[in-house]
């Protein structure tokens, strides 16, 4: 009798990275967090020079956040209208533009302001269309899923050691000059998009639709949940590190808790992808998506326990962990998106995603103002558990309607 066919391996991460575009498209990738994250340090600290206000130095920040909905919402057919190299490169030379503009000497708090709003509207255009060539070099399968994870892994690492890099760096060099970094990051993501990648046709003509040119994808019940999937439970996540500095003083850890408090989430999320990618099936990893999602905010109630420093930090990994749900939607979402309508598709999901985390951390801090930290994090995770929850039921009808429960439980 003949051995039992067995079941094909995953798709691991390295099977990713063998492919040549992939790897043109993942070192741009680096070298465009690399250059976002010198630019916020030194534009922060370059506000703060002109301005000596904390707050205007902060609103720096917030402006990375802000405009995201502008150009997400406005600039969304772009992403479908045009080659999508031809996008991906424009965006990296207007960034560069920007950042060369706030390098120079003489602009004033304004302008730089000004500068600092254009390269948010072009965030979500560039990461959109970045989301859609994958699907058109690894396919919109189990490799597209992968290579979007490692993008996400990449990005919560940068975070992790960007900002602490940046600092360093302004203790050999200006702001200005620091600028000039990522002035250069820019221009060598936009040769690496024009020489590594192929040239691909637009994936729909101008005129096509209706402006914003949006209304074809909402009216789809099915992409309107999955769409809520992403954004809902990043806007309730991000409410412990809006809170980190204010919790790490009530619990009198100093800049080293608050360190480790800001570092635990995005190190559970690193640690939850890796896991899921490499050591579970594609049909798996969509069958745990929606119970996943359910359970990924609960930890944030053990703060009602005033669990301290260590158990804090064991809650917030454990809830990041949770966030490995996200592999599961990727593949629902690049299958029930239609092609032609996947650029804008991916720049909507992306600018919604930093809308509602800039949102997020807005309300954390007034419900902190009402109620205070702890309970600001406990109300967070309740009230995020049961928005998920009756998105999951949401999620479970919309596939029933459109025949795809077969693909979405792997069975």
């Amino acid at each position: 009798m003949s051995a039992p066919a067995q079941a094909p391996a995953p798709a691991g991460y390295g099977r990713v990275l063998a492919v040549p575009e992939f790897r043109a498209v993942f070192a741009a990738h680096v070298l465009s967090m690399l250059g976002m994250i010198v630019s916020e340090v030194a534009l922060s600290v370059l506000v703060y020079d002109l301005t000596r206000s904390p707050l205007w130095s902060a609103l720096t920040f917030a402006l990375g956040f802000l405009p995201y909905a502008v150009g997400g919402t406005l600039l969304a057919p772009v992403a479908d209208r045009f080659p999508a190299r031809r996008v991906l490169v424009t965006c990296d030379l207007v960034g560069a533009g920007c950042v060369a503009l706030t390098a120079a000497p003489g602009p004033g708090i304004g302008p730089l302001l000004v500068l600092r709003c254009c390269l948010a509207v072009v965030a979500p255009v560039f990461s959109g269309t970045r989301m859609a060539t994958l699907a058109d070099v690894l396919g919109d399968g189990d490799l597209f899923v992968l290579g979007r994870s490692l993008l996400r892994i990449v990005a919560q690492s940068a975070l992790l050691v960007g900002y602490g890099l940046g600092g360093l760096l302004l203790t050999v060099v200006t702001p200005r000059h620091a600028l000039l970094i990522t002035v250069g990051t820019f221009l060598a993501s936009a040769a690496l998009l024009r020489l590594g990648t192929r040239h691909r046709p637009a994936r729909t003509r101008p005129g096509g639709d209706a402006p914003p040119g949006l209304r074809r994808l909402l009216a789809r019940p099915r992409v309107r949940v999955l769409l809520l999937l992403f954004w809902v439970p990043a806007a309730f996540s991000v409410v412990p590190e809006a809170l980190a500095a204010p919790y790490a003083d009530a619990l009198g850890s100093g800049s080293t808790g608050l360190g480790l408090l800001m570092c635990a989430l995005p190190v559970g999320t690193v640690a939850g992808e890796l896991f899921a990618g490499a050591r579970l099936r594609p049909a798996v990893r969509e069958r745990v998506a929606l119970p996943l999602l359910c359970l990924t905010l609960l930890p944030y109630l053990g703060y009602a326990l005033h669990p301290g420093l260590t158990g804090s930090l064991l809650l917030l990994l454990l809830s990041g962990a949770g966030s490995a749900y996200t592999l599961g939607l990727d593949q629902w979402f690049v299958r029930d998106v239609p092609e032609e309508l996947r650029g804008r598709a991916m720049t909507l999901l992306s600018a919604g995603l930093m809308t509602v985390q800039g949102a997020g951390m807005a309300l954390a801090g007034v419900a902190a103002e009402v109620a205070g930290v702890g309970a600001a994090v406990v109300g967070a995770g309740a009230v995020g558990v049961l928005c998920c929850c009756g998105l999951a039921l949401a999620a479970r009808a919309t596939e029933s309607r459109d025949g795809a429960a077969r693909h979405m439980t792997g069975r």
